[in-house]
């Protein structure tokens, strides 16, 4: 699995750490369309992605990934990608805006089962991100979050 499995590695880290109430957090894996109606039950959705992007190798970035052509360039063997379930979930009418944590991995890593030291680096920026992030939006809003965190190994 190595770094292209990093967004379940961030997923693990932040149970580990312990998210605000009414938090869940999935791993997506390779759940395909069976992640849309969590999808479209949650009231905020963030997604922790792996990325093939030109940023260097263990950049962690926050975007807000509207259509598929706006989600940075990924590495996935299954048939139904984040992209596809992106632009199902708006195609049926889904309101909420996502986030994407997108963590730049380098695409031509050996293949291996554990996470690259980078690798490793980016999972513990992404979690503080992901934490702090979450913990503003509790604080602003002054109740229990009815979140959902995905996360898609690619």
């Amino acid at each position: 699995m190595g770094d292209e499995g990093i967004g379940v590695e961030v997923v693990r880290a932040l149970e580990r750490h312990g998210v605000p109430a009414g938090v869940e957090c999935l791993d997506g894996g390779t759940g395909g369309f069976t992640l849309l109606e969590p999808l479209e039950d949650a009231d905020r959705i963030i997604l922790i992605d792996a990325s093939a992007d030109e940023n260097p190798i263990g950049t962690v970035t926050r975007t807000a990934p509207r259509f598929s052509r706006d989600y940075p360039p990924t590495l996935t063997a299954h048939d139904v990608g984040m992209k596809d379930l992106l632009d199902m979930f708006y195609i049926q009418g889904g309101q909420h805006e996502i986030i994407l944590y997108a963590i730049t991995i380098d695409p031509q890593q050996p293949i291996r089962m554990s996470l690259s030291e980078a690798g490793k680096d980016a999972v513990q920026v992404a979690v503080y991100q992901i934490l702090s992030e979450l913990r503003e939006l509790a604080a602003k809003e002054k109740v229990q979050l009815a979140s959902a965190l995905f996360e898609n190994c690619v």
